[in-house]
């Protein structure tokens, strides 16, 4: 165990190693030629700017604004996608009615909604939660729906057995069993999920971190548009570890297939 654990913590190194002199050739070259740029900034101007950015609040607030619709987001599509991925696994009749219908949807991208659900919704939180959750309803359906098919029939035979309706065999034996790689479709979405948000506020929605980046990019500030993107980044990877923890915590690790290890 030990010796695994020391292994791991070399191969992190080694992992960490060709990013490190990346940064290093980039801040190097950056300063001995000494470039005056619009677009580009060195390394420890972008980390001190994320720094200053944080510690006067305006990234704070940006920061808010984005995971309220990425969390809202991921929340209701989740929701939906677990119910519909349940029934539609667990109802071989209903999913072979449901599969052109669904096929026909799912391939829409979701920012392409943006013109129609800011006609209905406008600007704000309404707007991108929704667009947001429609991009996260599928990675937890298609999850879902895998998982609860694939549950072992016995079970669902002594439920039935048992006398137990649809909804006591969802609650009781289907989705408990399927749990681990319903967490995989909610890790998914959670990408999805920052992604799409980070996008419509670009694209049109004037709040977030989306918004942030527009507006250090035309005001010509490339180490703050750098540090938006930077932060960006690790709010994914702290989001993913807090649901791969969560899972963890509560069933152990399933890799993206949903098998146990």
């Amino acid at each position: 165990m030990a010796g695994n654990i020391k292994a791991g913590g070399v191969q992190r190194l080694w992992g960490l190693l060709i990013p490190a002199v990346a940064l290093l050739a980039w801040e190097t070259a950056f300063w001995s030629t000494n470039v005056q740029s619009d677009t580009l900034a060195p390394p420890s101007a972008v980390v001190a700017t994320l720094i200053g950015a944080l510690l006067d609040g305006t990234l704070v607030a940006s920061t808010r604004d984005t995971l309220l619709s990425v969390l809202g987001g991921l929340a209701t599509g989740g929701a939906i996608g677990l119910v519909m991925g349940t029934l539609l696994g667990a109802l071989p009749r209903m999913d072979k009615l449901f599969v052109f219908p669904l096929e026909i949807i799912r391939p829409i991208p979701s920012v392409a909604l943006i013109p129609v659900v800011m006609i209905i919704a406008g600007f704000g939180y309404a707007m991108e939660i929704s667009i947001v959750s429609f991009a996260c309803i599928w990675p937890v359906l298609m999850t879902t729906r895998a998982a609860i098919a694939e549950v072992e029939p016995r079970l669902v035979e002594v439920a039935r057995v048992l006398g137990l309706g649809f909804f006591q065999r969802a609650a009781k034996i289907l989705i408990p069993a399927a749990l681990p790689r319903i967490f995989v479709g909610f890790r998914l979405g959670a990408g999805i999920a920052l992604i799409v948000a980070v996008t419509v506020e670009i694209a049109a929605n004037p709040i977030g971190l989306g918004y942030a980046i527009m507006m250090a990019q035309q005001a010509l500030k490339p180490a703050l548009m750098l540090a938006i993107l930077l932060w960006i980044g690790i709010l994914g990877f702290v989001l993913n570890k807090a649901l791969i923890l969560t899972q963890q915590r509560f069933y152990g690790y399933a890799d993206l297939t949903g098998a146990p290890t």
